[in-house]
């Protein structure tokens, strides 16, 4: 007898699914299919990023050993690798990706006032890249060097909650800078960037919308000063600088001023040199900032160890964009769960808690409550007491 639903279906229920039916009939997902629809597509790919399957032979079989649950879990469709692979191929990546968009809203919206390192009353940005290294002879359409192939993943990151707010997956020959090309700047927004994205055109933009930027400079910037502030040697601030470039070509693209940091790590004794076009901010407090920039490289360490997206399911670009959307869309609607539910557990815990519990019926709260999972019952152990 069926006695409530189980963990995996629990986990779904967060997904909206009028907006899912949304995005699958804004590119006529489901148009002449009669078996295995989108839904069921996106359930069982987000059934194997969970579970960490790693091959469309082993969803196959992992699904198939339990047939009287897939029904519970909201699989209508038959689960083979042929129906996987197919729907891989031809259903349009556009629809996870604009699905995983609709979660992002609904995860930033939830983590709005979370906690960030600095007291600031800025939304907070952080920008760059990760290459995802894939095999020349199966994935021709992505090559990167002369024997290799690679997919790049140019992210924005919400830096309140870690939430990735756009998300653009190109070959890896794309330059990152191409990156700022496709960005919408947020006025009275702080963007944190290295220094592969520093140009000045580019970066003359972000600042005529408003919004404002924290980069590094190149080692040799022809520069001019136009006046200094005082700094706090002692916190490592070497100077706080308004310049003006003087060569004419970069000039010509940033007429404006700029204000340069100069700073000595304490620790570490490196010497880094940012960029900015906030005025407004302490000298510590840029460079604070740009220590936060180091948080998307922890997400995409993250994303790396702990979602399906260094090996694929299909070797066609359609079905890598496909599982990149739903390993995000994933880790979106993990974080949406730990925020709703009010859970004091990492994703990585919830993660690893959720891949060996997807298809009992425990509720979805009491099976990621701390506390729940930490008590022990000495007194309903059947172990003897061998030593007092």
């Amino acid at each position: 007898m069926n006695s409530g639903q189980t963990v995996f279906s629990q986990l779904m229920a967060f997904a909206p699914r009028y907006e899912f039916r949304v995005c699958v009939e804004r590119y006529r997902g489901d148009y002449k299919v009669q078996s295995f629809s989108c839904w069921d597509q996106f359930l069982t790919l987000g059934f194997a990023q969970l579970t960490y399957r790693e091959s469309l032979r082993d969803i196959e079989a992992c699904l198939r050993s339990a047939p009287t649950k897939l029904y519970h879990m909201g699989i209508r469709g038959r689960v083979s690798r042929n129906n996987l692979a197919h729907a891989n191929q031809v259903r349009d990546w556009r629809i996870y990706a604009d699905f995983a968009q609709v979660l992002i809203r609904a995860a930033r919206d939830l983590y709005v006032d979370e906690a960030f390192a600095i007291e600031l009353d800025h939304v907070v940005y952080a920008l760059d890249s990760t290459v995802v290294d894939l095999c020349l002879s199966l994935f021709p359409w992505a090559q990167f060097r002369r024997h290799k192939s690679a997919v790049k993943l140019h992210t924005l990151l919400d830096l309140r909650g870690n939430i990735p707010t756009v998300i653009i997956v190109t070959s890896g020959r794309v330059h990152d800078v191409h990156f700022l090309d496709q960005l919408v700047w947020e006025a009275g927004s702080i963007y944190l960037m290295d220094r592969g994205y520093l140009d000045f055109g580019r970066l003359y933009r972000i600042h005529q919308s408003g919004a404002f930027f924290v980069t590094r400079s190149r080692r040799r910037l022809d520069c001019q000063r136009q006046s200094s502030n005082p700094v706090d040697q002692s916190a490592g601030l070497r100077c706080d600088q308004m310049i003006t470039l003087n060569n004419p070509i970069p000039k010509r693209s940033y007429p404006d001023r700029l204000r340069r940091i100069r700073y000595i790590d304490p620790n570490t004794k490196r010497c880094f040199v940012f960029l900015t076009n906030n005025t407004l901010l302490p000298a510590h407090t840029i460079t604070d900032l740009y220590r936060c920039r180091w948080q998307v490289e922890l997400f995409f360490r993250w994303i790396k160890q702990h979602l399906r997206i260094k090996s694929f399911y299909g070797t066609s670009e359609n079905a890598v964009k496909t599982q990149v959307w739903t390993a995000i869309s994933i880790y979106v609607l993990v974080a949406i769960v730990k925020k709703r539910l009010q859970l004091d557990r990492s994703l990585f815990s919830i993660l690893q808690v959720l891949s060996v519990s997807l298809l009992e019926k425990t509720p979805l709260e009491q099976l990621l409550t701390e506390q729940a999972c930490n008590e022990i019952d000495d007194e309903a152990a059947n172990q003897l007491i061998l030593f007092n």
